[in-house]
């Protein structure tokens, strides 16, 4: 839990992901669109995977826990709660204020 905690401090938006998930693709495409430089973090290729994935299904309380976006460094959910908050109006906010994007 400590790894997938610094792993997202570490920067404005974090996608944990694996390289197979459409899921994932979708949503770091429309962070991309938006001007935001997404940390990713495929965990089919991370010798950590497994241990950052169990950690992560703890967090969202599901499976398969990709992916798991955090914006400043909180637990936003999966590719649902993003869109959600894109469909209300405060995805945007919520990336200015996490110093993700500055217009």
């Amino acid at each position: 839990m400590d790894t997938v905690t610094k792993l997202a401090a570490q920067r404005a938006v974090v996608v944990f992901s694996t390289s197979s998930c459409p899921m994932s693709h979708t949503v770091i495409r429309l962070f991309i669109e938006f001007g935001v430089n997404p940390t990713v973090y495929e965990l089919d290729k991370d010798p950590r995977g497994r241990e950052i994935e169990r950690a992560l299904s703890k967090l969202l309380g599901r499976t398969p826990a990709v992916p798991a976006v955090f914006i400043g460094g909180k637990l936003v959910g999966s590719i649902e709660s993003v869109f959600t908050l894109h469909m209300s109006g405060s995805l945007i906010p919520m990336l200015k204020n996490a110093g993700a994007i500055w217009v």
